[in-house]
C-alpha cells in the first residue's frame, strides 16, 4: 500500500493550507521588498511564476511528511521538517531567480537576495503558526477537560525523561483521569526544574511532606504514578508503595515503552516489586521473527499462553490461531485481543491437544509458520494423584502438536517446559522431560537431513514459577492476606525461581529467534536465566509488609509441610546436559541428549497400553526407563506446622 492510498480529506486540507502559506510567504516577502517602487510592474511576472512554484511546494511538503503529520502531536521533529521545506523552497527560488528569470526573462535579478531571505523567514512562520496554534488549543482543552471532570491531582515518581513521557500522554489525551501537579525524582539534577510546566518538587523521600503540603493548601493529592525508573532497586520502590498505601493514595504504574505496551496507567501489582531487575529484551529481534507470520498458540487461554498471544500480536503477527480446551478461557483471551488496535487476524478454536485428528486438521487448515505449545497440566499435587491424565496431555498431547506442526509445514515449534523437568521428582517434571526428549529426537532427525539449515526446529524452553500465573503462590498469598491470614508456606527452607509473565514470554520468543538462525545452532533445550532463587517464606513476609501489615502481629505465617512431588530446590540442567553460552542475555542452552526415535516410539507404545489399562506400575516403569534420573524417590516429607 502506497502513501498516496492512505491520504484522507484531512490531508487534502493540510495540503491546501501549506499551498496558501507558501503563496502568502511569497507575496508578503515580495510586497515588503518592492512596496515603495516597482511592485506593480513586477506583479504580472510574479503571478506567472507563482502557480508552478506552489505546485512544487506542495510536492516538497508531502515529501517531508508535513502533509501527513497530525497537528495535534506537532513537536521538534516537525519543526525541523518545516525548516527543511522552507530551505529547499528558498534554494529553488534562488535558482529560479538567478539562473532562469534574470538572464532569460527579466534581464536582472527579479526577486533579489533581500526578498529571498525575507521569504525564508516568512515561509517558516506561515507553515508553523496555525500548526502550533492548533496544538496549543488542543493542549489547553485537554487540561481544562481534566479539571472539569475532577481528574485526580497526581504526583509523578521517576526521572525527568520518564515523567516527560507521562506528561506528553496526558497532554495528548492518551492518559486520562490524572492531573499532574508535581514530580518526585531520584535524580538530584532534576530538582527545582520544570518538566513541561510541571515542577520537580523534591526527591522520592519527600513523598509524605509533599502530600501534606498539598493537603494544607486544600489541594489533596489522590494518586501516585510510578514510572519505570521508579522500580529501580536503588530507588527502593517497596518504601514508595508502603508509604503511598499508608497515606491512602491510589498507586499506578506507567509501563516501559520498550515493551510495546500502550502508554496507559495500570495498577501496581505486588509482583512488580518482588523480583530482580528484568533482562533487557531486544524487541527489534522479536519483531523481526514474528512480523507478518502466522502463529498458533496452544493453551492460549492460560496465563502463559494468553501472554504469548498478546506478545505475538504486539510484534506484528499477520494471523493468530488460539487453541484452547476451556471455552470461557478462549472467549476471554479472544475478546481481550479483539479489543486491541491490530491488523492481525485473530481466531479461536475449542480443541483438546489429546485429540490428534482435530489438532492435525486445525493446523493443516491454518498453515502456521510458528507454533507455541503452552497447553499442559501443571499442578504438581494434582498430577501426583492422576498420573494417566498427565501422560495423556503432557506427553501424547505434545506429541500430537509436534507431529501436526511438522505435517503443516511450520518453521518451528516452541514447547513451554519447566525447571521441574530437570532430574524430576514429580509427575509434572517427568512428563515434561519425556515431551522434551520427543521434541529433541525430532529436531535431531531434521538436523541430520541434507538441507538441515532450512529444516524445521523443535525446541523446548524451561523456566520456573511465573508470578501471578494461575496456581502460583502470589495470588494464593494475596487472597490469604486479604482474608486476614494465615499465609501458608509448605517449608521454611523452600526456594523457587520466579519471573514475571511478560519477561518469561519475551524470553521464550527470544529463544526461538536463536533457534531459527540461518546457521542452525546445535541446541534444542533453552533455559531462561531467572536470577537467584527466592525463599518462599521471605516472599510471603515481603508481601505482607507491602500490604501495610506486620508479620505475626497482623498476619501469621504457618508452615504446612511439603506436598507429594515437591522438592526444596529446583535445578536448571541435568548432569548429562552439556550447557553452552549462546550470547543472549537472559537465555542459556543445553546440547541435545536423547535416545533414538525408534526407542522413544517403543516407549510410547508401552505407555499407550499402560494408560488404556490405567496401570500405574507400567506407566512408572516406562517413564523411569526413558528418564533414568527419575529414581522415584522424593525428598523426605518434613511436616512442619507452626508460625515463623
Amino acid at each position: 500500500m502506497t502513501r498516496f492510498s492512505n491520504l484522507t480529506s484531512r490531508n487534502l486540507l493540510i495540503a491546501i493550507h501549506d499551498a496558501l502559506a507558501t503563496t502568502a510567504a511569497v507575496l508578503a516577502s515580495f510586497f515588503l521588498r518592492f512596496s515603495n517602487d516597482s511592485f506593480g510592474d513586477r506583479l504580472p511576472l510574479l503571478l506567472t511564476i507563482l502557480p508552478p512554484f506552489i505546485v512544487f511546494s506542495v510536492v516538497v511538503c508531502f515529501a517531508f511528511n508535513l502533509t501527513t503529520a497530525k497537528w495535534r502531536f506537532i513537536s521538534l521533529p516537525d519543526v525541523f521538517n518545516i525548516v527543511r521545506v522552507a530551505t529547499i523552497l528558498t534554494v529553488a527560488l534562488l535558482v529560479l531567480d538567478y539562473i532562469f528569470v534574470a538572464p532569460n526573462i527579466h534581464g536582472s535579478f527579479f526577486f533579489g537576495k533581500v526578498t529571498i531571505i525575507l521569504y525564508w523567514f516568512l515561509e517558516i512562520f506561515f507553515l508553523s503558526a496555525l500548526r502550533f496554534t492548533y496544538r496549543y488549543f488542543r493542549y489547553t482543552r485537554t487540561r481544562n477537560k481534566a479539571r472539569s471532570v475532577d481528574a485526580a491531582p497526581t504526583l509523578v515518581i521517576g526521572v525527568a525523561a520518564d515523567a516527560e513521557i507521562l506528561l506528553r500522554g496526558f497532554e495528548s489525551g492518551a492518559i486520562k483521569q490524572v492531573w499532574p501537579v508535581g514530580i518526585l525524582s531520584p535524580s538530584p539534577a532534576d530538582r527545582g526544574q520544570l518538566i513541561r510546566r510541571t515542577p520537580v518538587l523534591g526527591s522520592i523521600d519527600d513523598l509524605e511532606d509533599v502530600v501534606n503540603d498539598f493537603a494544607r493548601r486544600e489541594k489533596p493529592i489522590k494518586r501516585v504514578v510510578m514510572t519505570p525508573s521508579a522500580f529501580d532497586r536503588s530507588v527502593n520502590p517497596d518504601a514508595v508503595l508502603i508509604e503511598a498505601n499508608r497515606l491512602g493514595l491510589i498507586v499506578n504504574r506507567l509501563p516501559s515503552l520498550e515493551s510495546g505496551e500502550q502508554p496507559r496507567l495500570q495498577p501496581v501489582a505486588v509482583e512488580d516489586l518482588l523480583l530482580r531487575p528484568s533482562h533487557k529484551i531486544d524487541y527489534a529481534r522479536l519483531d523481526a521473527l514474528i512480523r507478518n507470520k502466522a502463529v498458533i498458540v496452544t493453551g492460549g487461554g492460560g496465563s502463559i499462553g494468553s501472554e504469548i498471544c498478546d506478545r505475538v500480536v504486539t510484534f506484528g503477527a499477520s494471523r493468530l490461531l488460539i487453541i484452547e480446551n476451556s471455552e470461557p478461557s478462549l472467549y476471554a483471551v479472544t475478546e481481550r485481543l479483539s479489543a486491541r488496535t491490530t491488523d492481525a487476524t485473530i481466531e479461536g478454536r475449542v480443541a483438546d491437544i489429546r485429540d490428534r485428528t482435530r489438532i492435525h486438521r486445525l493446523m493443516q487448515e491454518f498453515k502456521p509458520d510458528i507454533v507455541f505449545h503452552a497447553a499442559a497440566l501443571k499442578h504438581v499435587p494434582i498430577l501426583e494423584r492422576d498420573w494417566s491424565e498427565g501422560v495423556k496431555t503432557n506427553i501424547f498431547g505434545s506429541m500430537n502438536v509436534a507431529d501436526a506442526a511438522i505435517a503443516a509445514g511450520a518453521e518451528a515449534m516452541v514447547m513451554i517446559s519447566t525447571d521441574k523437568a530437570v532430574e524430576p521428582v514429580s509427575m509434572l517434571g517427568l512428563t515434561k522431560r519425556f515431551a522434551e526428549i520427543y521434541c529433541q529426537a525430532l529436531d535431531s532427525e531434521f538436523r541430520r537431513q541434507p538441507n538441515a539449515k532450512a529444516a524445521m526446529r523443535l525446541i523446548s524452553v524451561r523456566f520456573g514459577n511465573v508470578l501471578a500465573s494461575n496456581g502460583s503462590v502470589v495470588p494464593k498469598f494475596k487472597a490469604q492476606i486479604e482474608a486476614g491470614g494465615p499465609v501458608t508456606v509448605t517449608h521454611p527452607d523452600m526456594v523457587r525461581y520466579f519471573m514475571t509473565i511478560r519477561e518469561a514470554c519475551d524470553l521464550v520468543i527470544t529463544a526461538a529467534t536463536h533457534a531459527m538462525n540461518p546457521v542452525r545452532p546445535d541446541v534444542s533445550v533453552y533455559v531462561l536465566d531467572m536470577g537467584q532463587p527466592v525463599k518462599i517464606v521471605e516472599m510471603a513476609e515481603r508481601m505482607i509488609q507491602l500490604s501495610g501489615l506486620e508479620v505475626n502481629r497482623d498476619i501469621d505465617i504457618v508452615f504446612t509441610g511439603m506436598r507429594p512431588g515437591e522438592r526444596l530446590n529446583e535445578i536448571l540442567f541435568t548432569s548429562q546436559e552439556p550447557t553452552t553460552d549462546i550470547g543472549i542475555a537472559g537465555v542459556m542452552a543445553a546440547k541435545p541428549n536423547q535416545p533414538p526415535m525408534d526407542v522413544i516410539r517403543k516407549w510410547m507404545e508401552k505407555l499407550e497400553a499402560a494408560i488404556a489399562n490405567d496401570d500405574r506400575a507400567a506407566i512408572k516403569s516406562v517413564l523411569v526407563d526413558a528418564v533414568p534420573e527419575f529414581g522415584g524417590q522424593q525428598q523426605p516429607q518434613i511436616k512442619v506446622v507452626g508460625k515463623t
